[in-house]
């Protein structure tokens, strides 16, 4: 779901609202109450939930995956242009 931004024309008030795309555009200051909440124009955010593609492919995975074998030092250097800290080592 998105976040969107909002800035209140009436008193300057600033907020952020986790929103489906399909909601109505908040118009309701809740500072003030007046109906002058505009939409601001912000970079992209939106939170992931459930356990869909992103939580079972990439999130964590530097975390989950095997370790690779340690070489030893004098083959790994002498071998070794990427500095053995590669998977292919």
């Amino acid at each position: 779901m998105p976040i969107y931004s909002y800035r209140c024309a009436s008193c300057g008030h600033s907020l952020e609202a986790l929103q489906k795309v399909s909601d109505a555009p908040l118009r309701d200051c809740p500072a003030c109450g007046a109906t002058e909440l505009r939409k601001q124009l912000t970079a992209a955010g939106f939170q992931l939930k459930g356990s869909g593609w992103y939580a079972t492919d990439f999130k964590g995975a530097a975390a989950s995956a095997p370790a690779a074998k340690p070489e030893p030092q004098a083959s790994a250097a002498a071998t070794a242009p990427c500095g053995a800290s590669c998977a292919c080592h």
